[in-house]
């Protein structure tokens, strides 16, 4: 039984509204990936060089990045000889683990938020604009609050035009309390709502930020007057800071997670509009370019399918159907 095989026995019941999640919202990935790999094994029924670069360009295409696309083909490559496979059809499930193992990478997966035991648990939102910052921080709100949480927004966009007044919409369409002050310094609003947060037990805090990235020593200095503000407040805040990245700008997202790594502590990625791609795989090249897991993806326009991250789900989405007999 192949690692494939293993996830769709993992599922319980209880989790076929997730899995019908990924399965829809991975449908463009699948059905372009797969359907290449299909379209190799029928050309290429033993494996040999051409195979590999056939096979390469087809990674490549799906957005999985050069770097990581070079050392799973190398993998390959090294597991064909190993375990004497020369069938591409049996090829298939050692794709499947290679790009488990290479986002895991002996990592201990953190996908959870990481709350914090003494208080409000304070998570701050970081993104260029157009990724869907405001959006996902109402998401996630809700997410949140329907598991029972007591959340707080803060309205720190105080750059983008709008932003405020489209967080306030999330909020009246949650049920979520926002904090803004009209468009003053950014740093004082959130000053105030991680203060209230703190004196009204609230257990999160979702706080939004000016989505720019063109003068990185501005951002920086504003992130780290950000960081000390809230940290004064409550102790080792913000417990999480999160980067929003559009999926479908493909490996520019790519390049946004290594510049914003650069400038301040991310520890994890969200993913917005997977479902509006075709190349997914950019879940795996982000992971192993930089080492920042992926804690949240977007797989439809309702509040309800931005999911949190799960790689076997993830990966059952993307091959689902792999092991039919009439492909």
């Amino acid at each position: 039984m192949g690692m494939f095989d293993k996830f769709k026995n993992l599922f319980k019941k209880e989790e076929k509204e997730e899995i019908e999640v990924y399965d829809k919202g991975l449908e463009k990935t699948r059905n372009n990936f797969l359907n290449s790999i299909v379209t190799l094994n029928k050309k290429h029924t033993k494996i040999d060089e051409e195979y590999f670069e056939e096979l390469e360009e087809i990674l490549i295409m799906a957005d999985i990045g050069v770097n990581t696309v070079m050392n799973m083909i190398d993998r390959l490559k090294t597991r064909v000889k190993k375990e004497n496979i020369v069938n591409s059809e049996d090829l298939k499930e050692i794709i499947v683990d290679e790009m488990f193992i290479i986002y895991v990478n002996n990592d201990i997966l953190v996908d959870k938020i990481n709350y914090n035991p003494n208080g409000p648990t304070v998570i701050l939102f970081v993104g260029v604009n157009g990724a869907g910052k405001t959006t996902t921080i109402g998401k996630i709100g809700n997410k949140l609050k329907n598991e029972g949480k007591k959340v707080l927004m803060v309205a720190g966009d105080t750059f983008r035009a709008g932003a405020t007044e489209q967080l306030i919409e999330w909020g009246n369409n949650t049920g979520i309390e926002v904090i803004s002050n009209g468009g003053a310094d950014p740093v004082s609003v959130m000053y105030d709502g991680v203060n209230k947060a703190k004196e009204e037990n609230y257990d999160v805090v979702l706080i939004d930020t000016a989505g720019r990235l063109q003068n990185k020593v501005n951002l920086m200095k504003e992130l780290e007057k950000i960081n000390k503000v809230i940290g004064k407040l409550i102790e080792n805040a913000p417990h999480e800071t999160l980067l929003v990245v559009d999926a479908t700008t493909g490996q520019n997202g790519i390049s946004q997670a290594k510049s914003f790594k650069e400038i301040t502590n991310i520890t994890g990625v969200v993913l917005t509009k997977l479902d509006g791609t075709a190349k997914g795989g950019i879940v795996l090249a982000i992971k192993d370019s930089t080492g920042i897991p992926v804690k949240f993806v977007g797989l439809g326009e309702r509040k309800e399918d931005l999911k949190t991250f799960d790689i076997e789900k993830y990966i059952y989405g993307l091959f689902k159907g792999i092991g039919d007999k009439n492909e």
